[in-house]
């Protein structure tokens, strides 16, 4: 059966909540995916917005898949993208980088799910790139509408390009819809409702409940309440355990405790955006420096 996990609200800062189901107590990660923020759908008052200053990452990719809204992403390498609805943003950290993130003025919507995919120990040092993807795969499946959002599935292929094996499905429905999905049993799999509701195994799981399915499920049948839409998210187990704090995730606490040291120094491991940001300073370590 699967595991039911609620979401948690985490203020972003000004007033921003969202909704956050991975990593939790019940489960850190879902293959190489270890972060899911479910962010609205949000109406912003007039004159405010989405606005998150320079932070770095390291040693992951930051999934961007956005619903309603626009958002403007700076990079220091350079990057100034605008990503829209159903388009995607994928950042590789590697070895670090900053960037800033903000909704357009005159914009007043926002909903998007925000996801981390942990960079194996190989990759843990790739150098920093971005890119962006308008076209994803997307066909019907009776009264659903399904868009390939990272991975292959069904002999089609998702253009991101990752360090670990995965799949990321978005299946959305104006009326019920009933998905039948054929599912790889090396892989674990996650699902959560981003509006509405699904029926799995004859539970109920509603908006921002996260059901963990677990591995060895070969196909997975779905029963969606009209107007719901749903993040599928699956990937080969990971083998070694993740650190994560705050924006950073690596393997060790010295080399988490050595990028927060730097991005507290101003080193130039991260770069800097080309853009006049406020700067994010993360809390104490919760250990003693190694």
């Amino acid at each position: 059966m699967p595991i039911r996990i609620a979401a948690r609200n985490v203020d972003l800062g000004d007033g921003m909540l969202v909704r956050r189901t991975l990593p939790s107590r019940e489960r850190r990660m879902v293959g190489a995916w270890c972060f899911l923020d479910h962010a609205g759908p949000l109406e912003f008052a007039p004159g405010h917005g989405m606005h998150v200053g320079a932070h770095p990452h390291i040693g992951i990719q930051t999934f961007t898949w956005l619903i309603e809204g626009e958002v403007l992403h700076r990079d220091s390498l350079g990057n100034e993208q605008l990503i829209r609805p159903g388009e995607v943003n994928l950042m590789t950290a590697g070895r670090g980088i900053v960037h800033t993130e903000d909704s357009l003025a005159g914009v007043p919507r926002l909903h998007a799910a925000q996801l981390w995919i942990a960079l194996p120990p190989e990759a843990q040092d790739a150098e920093p790139d971005f890119a962006h993807y308008a076209d994803l795969p997307q066909w019907q499946e009776g009264a659903a509408t399904i868009t390939l959002l990272a991975g292959t599935y069904g002999g089609r292929r998702a253009a991101a390009e990752l360090f670990s094996p995965l799949i990321g499905l978005d299946i959305a429905c104006g009326d019920f819809a009933a998905v039948h999905l054929e599912l790889d049993p090396k892989f674990e799999y996650g699902l959560l409702p981003l509006t509405g509701e699904a029926k799995i195994d004859d539970e109920t799981f509603r908006t921002d409940e996260f059901a963990y399915l677990g591995h060895a499920r070969d196909q997975l049948q779905l029963r969606l309440a009209a107007g719901s839409k749903i993040l599928l998210l699956g990937g080969e187990p990971f083998t070694q355990p993740v650190l994560m704090w705050w924006n950073f995730v690596g393997f060790s606490k010295a080399a988490i405790t050595q990028a927060q040291r730097q991005w507290e120094a101003g080193d130039p491991r991260f770069g800097e955006v080309g853009v006049a940001a406020r700067r994010l300073m993360p809390p104490p370590l919760p250990w003693r420096d190694p």
